[in-house]
């Protein structure tokens, strides 16, 4: 597993294993089996509602809880509890994240910040990070942060490889999760000639190509699947290496397209939403 240093000292995996939109039995099977395999990356989230779920995955692995690296972000309905962190672990059933995030700019986001703080100070969460925050959002927390994040989480993928939202990155360090790694799945993007042609060149997949083009460009990256076979191909990436040129032809696919739009709708929505926790 090749893995990246982050702006304290601590490194992260380079790729994991997601779990956004796996019901609880299809995220536990899918954590363990990717333990299993090779994977020390696990990423969930409290509106996942399968954490509870992702913490027996990691516990029956086999492997050891210090050798994963464990990422989940509260909930804006979170933000103001007081016991969202350690209700968060209890879920999870370990005694810290590796990295804990704020999920979305909705409700009273800075007490969702302030409470990541408290946590990273307490031993609680070893790195912390913002979900989503783009454009106006990591503006505005960039003047209120006391402790610089680790990680963003945002779409990211060869249509949209956030460059302006990297600069700011760069400034600080912080390192960038994809999500919708693969363009949520666009055949157009999976189908472009450049990954046919890489792909037989290296004896990969289209996917597999873009997958190692995200750590190329210093993403790490956590494509979620039900599907073992798949799990295992999305981590049979390390064993090549995209030249500079080959990344350039990529660079020139950059669209400045996403295929999520968020709106100011949805954010008053998330910020009313409680998730209904998992009880066992």
């Amino acid at each position: 597993m090749e893995s990246i240093i982050l702006n304290n000292g601590n490194t992260c995996p380079v790729i994991g294993i997601g779990t956004f939109m796996l019901s609880p039995a299809d995220a536990e099977n899918s954590v363990r089996e990717a333990l299993k395999m090779g994977y020390s990356l696990v990423d969930t989230a409290n509106a996942y509602v399968n954490e509870r779920a992702c913490g027996r995955g990691v516990r029956d692995s086999g492997v050891k809880r210090g050798d994963v690296f464990i990422s989940t972000k509260l909930w804006p309905s979170e933000y103001e509890n007081p016991n969202a962190v350690d209700e968060t672990l209890e879920r999870l059933g370990v005694d810290y994240v590796d990295l804990l995030y704020i999920h979305q700019p909705a409700g009273n986001w800075l007490a969702g910040y302030r409470q990541l703080e408290k946590a990273y100070r307490d031993g609680k969460a070893k790195a912390v990070g913002i979900s989503n925050f783009e454009g106006k959002y990591i503006a505005e927390l960039e003047t209120q942060w006391e402790i610089v994040p680790q990680f963003i989480q945002v779409e990211a993928h060869p249509y949209f490889t956030q460059a302006e939202l990297r600069a700011t990155l760069d400034r600080y360090g912080i390192r960038l999760m994809s999500w919708y790694p693969l363009g949520h799945g666009d055949k157009a993007l999976l189908q472009e000639p450049v990954f046919a042609a890489l792909a037989g060149k290296y004896g990969k997949t289209p996917a597999q190509v873009i997958l190692r083009w995200h750590t190329q460009m210093g993403f790490v990256v956590i494509p979620g699947s039900r599907n073992v076979d798949h799990i295992r191909d999305n981590l049979d990436i390390l064993d090549f290496t995209l030249t500079d040129d080959e990344m350039a032809e990529i660079a020139r696919l950059d669209r400045g397209e996403r295929y999520y739009h968020r709106t100011d709708a949805q954010l008053k929505q998330f910020a009313a939403w409680r998730p209904e926790f998992e009880r066992a």
